[in-house]
């Protein structure tokens, strides 16, 4: 049995409507000022409307980061400090997808710590406490109020940066899942592969431990079995509600077991090609599945099992009918399955392979993963 250390740093808020409990929650931790971060499109959804008005009943000031889109990099980061740092804030709501909630956190460690958000890569950099958090997704994907975690990216490089330490982690996660129907379908789908790829990735890491494939498990069984629904089915609640959770689950997965190959190859393309992170995965995943089939394939076989999937597979699971499941997840998707069809030049897969291998979470991967390995990757995927 594999040691670990587990030590839980969120308390989980989950239901339907639960967004109404935000100020009640925000008064539990003392917030008196705080500073809501939100990107442009939840206030045109009406979801920063929603937020503010139990935070102003509770008696809580509020000032609103709304500044930025999408992928946070490091000058959106430093506007939010500069907007925040005259304002004697106490504490932080993040409430968004993973773009919102990454950015309340970058904006904390400069705010709290001082510094540049280079200064934090990699884990436990800040020497001082951060203020107090609560993250409210309205996406299932990133499953980033589980993690201790900002995904920031270099307004120079475009390279994503993982600034982690254990004082960032969001002392209360809001899941309301009723605030992810108003996504439109394009996000659903590329959240929710993103989360996919989080829970068949974490199952197999090196990292791994019987904690964290508990969460991996669950959260692939919540995920694979509900996926197809919310595309179908926008407004089905409960779906929504299992989504959010494997979202929620998954996450944990990673702040305990990390990610592979997948994340270290779809990096990458996001930075040459702004391809959409879970659009990339989607691309990738399978291929991954196939290449580290030789190291993990019984492990493959076990979510397979666990999947809607194992009513056709005879008892019995494989990577090759996983792979193919992920791909059917994919179509549903309306997400490409090759990189030939994304515009992804051939001429730069060699150039990709090498910026993949310098990806930490190719460190994690359970087969060796070198500049080789990551070629291989992406010419399997290219078509």
């Amino acid at each position: 049995m594999d040691s670990f250390d587990f030590q839980p740093r969120t308390r989980v808020v989950f239901a339907s409507g639960a967004i109404e409990r935000l100020g009640e929650l925000a008064r539990e931790l003392n917030f008196r000022r705080t500073l809501l971060v939100a990107d442009r499109g939840l206030v045109a959804s009406g979801h920063v409307d929603e937020a503010l008005a139990p935070l102003r009943l509770a008696g809580i000031e509020v000032a609103g980061f709304h500044q930025f889109e999408v992928n946070p990099d490091t000058r959106i980061v430093e506007a939010g400090r500069d907007f925040a740092a005259p304002l004697k804030i106490d504490s932080i709501i993040g409430l968004g997808g993973g773009s919102s909630l990454d950015c309340a956190k970058g904006i904390n460690f400069l705010l709290t710590n001082g510094g540049e958000m280079r200064d934090y890569l990699g884990y436990g950099k800040a020497t001082q406490q951060l203020l107090p958090m609560i993250g409210v997704p309205t996406t299932s994907g990133t499953g980033s109020e589980a993690q201790s975690y900002a995904l920031i990216s270099d307004a120079q490089t475009h390279v994503k940066m993982a600034c982690g330490d254990p004082k960032a982690a969001f002392r209360i996660a809001l899941l309301d899942p009723a605030l992810t129907i108003s996504q439109p379908r394009s996000i659903s789908a590329t959240s929710g592969f993103d989360a996919i790829a989080h829970a068949v990735e974490t199952y197999v890491t090196t990292k791994r431990s019987g904690l964290s494939e508990f969460f991996s498990r669950e959260a692939w069984r919540l995920l694979e079995s509900n996926y197809e629904i919310v595309l179908e089915q926008p407004k089905n609640l409960e779906a929504r509600g299992a989504m959010q959770l494997g979202s929620f689950f998954a996450g944990m997965a990673i702040e305990n077991s990390m990610l592979g190959a997948t994340h270290a190859c779809a990096n990458p393309l996001t930075t040459h090609y702004r391809t959409v992170h879970g659009a990339a995965l989607a691309m990738l995943l399978p291929s991954v599945v196939r290449w580290n089939a030789t190291v993990v394939g019984e492990r493959y076989g076990e979510l397979l099992m666990l999947s809607t999937a194992a009513t056709s597979s005879n008892g019995r699971g494989s990577f090759e009918m996983l792979a193919q499941r992920l791909e059917q997840l994919a179509d549903a998707g309306g997400l490409r399955r090759t990189l030939s069809t994304a515009g992804v030049p051939q001429a730069d897969l060699q150039m990709l392979a090498e910026e993949a291998a310098t990806q930490w979470t190719g460190n994690f991967n359970p087969r060796q993963f070198d500049q080789a390995g990551a070629l291989k990757v992406y010419e399997q995927a290219y078509s």
